[in-house]
């Protein structure tokens, strides 16, 4: 599971920088391979947490987001450990 990381890094600060990250694993690895499937997994298990704040705080004028930032990456982490056992139940390694 350490070789899709990278995508779950990347996905809460940038959702096309973590796609590029999932199709490299891809790459390297093979499409139909446990990390190939565990990058797709968790590029669609969490969310670009940094833009939705910025743009929809922003738009509603929301200035103290501490604890939504503190929330979103709760629910990252949450969503990354949760792929990463989804994906051992469906695809084994």
């Amino acid at each position: 599971w350490i070789d899709a990381m990278p995508t779950a890094v990347m996905k809460p600060l940038s959702g096309s920088g973590a796609r590029a990250m999932m199709i490299d694993t891809m790459d390297q690895f093979g499409v139909d391979s446990f990390q190939g499937r565990l990058a797709a997994t968790l590029q669609g298990s969490t969310e670009t947490t940094f833009y939705v704040l910025a743009v929809y705080f922003g738009a509603a004028g929301i200035r103290h987001a501490r604890h939504a930032i503190a929330c979103g990456l709760a629910a990252d982490g949450a969503g990354i450990f949760t792929a990463i056992v989804v994906s051992y139940w469906f695809y084994g390694s």
